[in-house]
């Protein structure tokens, strides 16, 4: 067992790095060059914009935190830093030697010095924070609303707003993947014996009527909240919890569409079903505040069963899917597929995880 939940996020944060660096994983090929031949390039590279500059930093900010932060929690407080540092720069070279073989992926010396300098910043924090005790108050807050729950909840509830930037096809509607899945699956398997295996669609999909609209916006907004009840037994502190997931998947959804549209069509997705989805989500989250934590599982597995069912059974929007195209090839790229993951499995992972749960012996508390 770890002993701090650091540790498995600092490894799943790196998968996610390494997820980002080396998308979209296609086109491997020896270009006739030496792997090494960025490192030796003059600094700065002749293109280059603060919004890389920035993101190259911020991007390993987190890894040289958790990663610190693990140090200094499993003894190793005179190292951590150095330790942190070290890992996120040792990552940062691997990635950029690796891109050397992915014709659609530049590497560059700048970029891994940047890197380097945002493991090490994410270190110096942690180690700082550490230092100042607000850690171990946080670690007392989470404790507090909380209680000792595994932390993949907490996980999972972190990663819901980031799941909603990459914009899907209906507000807070993740998880609609039969209509790709399909098209992918087509793709793949076309000229081979295997077609014959998939199953055939007995009827088309049908666009959602309005109701059937505002009653997934309903319960891809009640599903994160049910999440947290899940978590937390004292009914304000689910209250504020409520209103706190509110806000931020209003907030990312609005980024979300300002980045894919335009800043001027932010607030385009507040149509009148979605606005009604909204009141009716809210309303539920209020009367749903007093039940235990057992029903709020199962709650939640029928909200998130229900939900996927009818987004599944829709087609996506031609329009959704040619604006897509500005998305994913726009500056965006780098990031654009992981965030399309996240959107995808956000709510089969909780599916899994409430699953988990609900087969542990667990008082309806």
């Amino acid at each position: 067992m770890f002993k701090t939940s650091a540790w498995p996020l600092a490894l799943l944060y790196t998968l996610l790095i390494v997820f980002a660096s080396l998308f979209p994983f296609e086109g491997w090929r020896v270009q006739g060059i030496s792997p090494w031949v960025f490192a030796t390039a003059p600094l700065p590279p002749p293109y280059w914009t603060w919004f890389d500059v920035n993101t190259n930093i911020i991007g390993y900010v987190p890894l040289g935190f958790l990663l610190a932060l693990g140090g200094v929690r499993s003894g190793m407080r005179a190292w951590a830093i150095l330790w942190a540092a070290l890992c996120g720069a040792v990552l940062s070279l691997s990635m950029e030697f690796l891109q050397i073989y992915l014709p659609r992926r530049v590497p560059s010396n700048m970029d891994f010095v940047l890197n380097a300098a945002g493991a090490l910043v994410g270190a110096v924090l942690a180690a700082g924070l550490e230092w100042l005790g607000l850690l171990e108050r946080w670690s007392v807050f989470r404790e507090r609303w909380f209680g000792h729950q595994p932390h993949g909840g907490l996980v999972l509830i972190g990663l819901w707003p980031l799941a909603l930037l990459f914009p899907p096809a209906l507000p807070f509607g993740l998880g609609q993947v039969l209509e790709r899945l399909d098209t992918t699956l087509d793709e793949w398997l076309e000229g081979t014996p295997f077609m014959d295996w998939l199953p055939l669609r007995e009827a088309p999909l049908v666009p959602l009527m309005p109701s059937a609209e505002m009653l997934c916006v309903m319960l891809g907004l009640l599903a994160p909240c049910l999440l947290g009840y899940l978590l937390i037994v004292h009914r304000g502190r689910r209250a504020v919890f409520a209103l706190l997931t509110g806000v931020a998947g209003v907030a990312a959804t609005a980024l979300s569409s300002a980045m894919a549209y335009g800043p001027v069509h932010a607030w385009a997705w507040l149509t009148l079903p979605t606005q009604a989805g909204m009141v009716a989500a809210a309303l539920f989250a209020v009367c749903l505040l007093p039940i235990g934590r057992r029903w709020c599982a199962v709650l939640l597995l029928l909200v998130l069963m229900w939900q996927l069912n009818w987004l599944n059974q829709a087609p996506l929007n031609p329009y959704f899917a040619e604006t897509l195209q500005s998305w994913e090839q726009g500056r965006f790229m780098r990031f654009y597929g992981l965030g399309q993951w996240l959107g995808w499995l956000w709510p089969y992972a909780v599916l899994a995880y409430v699953a988990l749960r609900l087969s542990q012996r667990q008082g309806d508390s």
